[in-house]
Order: structure tokens, then sequence, then C-alpha cells
């Protein structure tokens, strides 16, 4: 998966009005809010990266349902336990997150709970984006 890209697609789908919801829980502007979304991006795509080496069986499992159907009501995640409509891949972004979360604190400098926030705000596009890419047959 190549990150920036994927990193542009997410602050894409973000628009701006995601962007300035995540620099209020930062404390920030749009440009910190960027960096930080994409170093979080950039973080999931390494761990499903890694997911992949040590259970290529989940991550195949997760592009194939997502090119199966579109997500509904990804919006609905409900943060990082709330499963309900995200499917294997919202499961495999859950579980991946907390990791997640402490990586991009240590290298920001930002608190794991605040860093945890925007995840919850990320998980929902980022979900969004991949599935759009899986049905494509895009992973770019």
């Amino acid at each position: 998966m190549n990150e920036e890209p994927l990193q542009k697609d997410v602050l894409d789908a973000l628009d701006d009005a995601g962007l300035q919801e995540i620099a209020g829980l930062l404390g920030t502007d749009a440009a910190g809010a960027r960096e930080v979304v994409g170093t979080t991006v950039s973080e999931f795509s390494g761990g499903i990266q890694d997911r992949a080496v040590t259970d290529p069986g989940e991550v195949q499992q997760a592009y194939a349902e997502a090119q199966e159907a579109p997500l509904s009501g990804v919006a609905t995640l409900g943060g990082l336990g709330g499963m309900g409509t995200g499917g294997l891949m919202g499961g495999l972004l859950a579980r991946i997150s907390r990791p997640v979360a402490n990586a991009v604190a240590r290298k920001t400098g930002l608190p794991p709970a605040t860093v945890a926030r925007v995840i919850e705000l990320v998980i929902p596009v980022l979900l969004s984006v991949l599935t759009k890419r899986a049905a494509r047959g895009t992973r770019k």
C-alpha cells in the first residue's frame, strides 16, 4: 500500500470540516491536523502490512469483504470499540488502533488519549477510502 496517495485520499475525504474538527481536538491549525492525520494513516498502513505478514488470511478476507458490497453507515462506527458496521476491515483497524495511537503519540509528542480521539474520527474515513479502493480493485 503506497502511503502518500492513501494519505491524500483520506485528507480529501475528511475535507475542511473534518480537518477543523481534528485541529480543534489537537489545539492546532489545519496544517497541524493534516500532519497528524498523515502520520496516523501511515501508521495504519504499516499496521495493515504487518498484519498481512502475521495473519494474511485476516487481511485478505477483509479486502474481499470490502469488494463484495459497499459499507453502509461507516460514520456510525462509534469509536474504537463499536465495530457494528465496520465489518472485518473495521475490526482489523480497531485491533491495530491502540498500537497506532501509541506510535503516533511517540512521533508527535501528543498524549495517546488525544491521538485515540483523532483515530476515532479517522477510522470511518479510512474505511470508506479503503472500501472504495477495494471496490475499484485498486490498492494504491
